[in-house]
């Protein structure tokens, strides 16, 4: 069953996997059939293998993030979280996430939203 505190824990994995950039820890959050919208009108990345590869293709660096993340629904299998993520070098997101989760905990979906801020750098 989805509810806030497995979402919560996804978004952790999440930022583990962020800042490693380890194939094993980008997998552990996915199903192997899973869709990673990285924009609602993007093609998404498919499967373990795109999934990771476009990940390290687009990594950001260990130590160069920070953020804060509120769960804000929970429909079903459907989590939302609304983060803040900030980069080091003064560039500044407001995100939204869709996440939709299988009962092991890991995603089938994922869509992000971002909008950087205008008065970040």
């Amino acid at each position: 069953m989805t509810d806030r505190t497995s979402i919560e824990q996804w978004v952790a994995r999440y930022r583990t996997a962020w800042e490693s950039n380890d194939p094993d820890d980008i997998r552990a959050l996915f199903t192997p059939d899973a869709e990673y919208y990285t924009a609602p009108s993007e093609p998404p990345w498919r499967g373990h293998d795109e999934i990771v590869s476009q990940w390290i293709e687009n990594a950001d660096q260990p130590g160069e993030t920070s953020y804060t993340s509120r769960v804000v629904a929970v429909d079903g299998d459907l989590g939302i979280v609304r983060l803040t993520v900030d980069y080091t070098e003064g560039r500044l997101y407001d995100n939204i996430w869709f996440i939709e989760l299988e009962p092991d905990g890991r995603a089938r979906h994922f869509t992000e939203w971002y909008m950087r801020r205008r008065e970040s750098a």
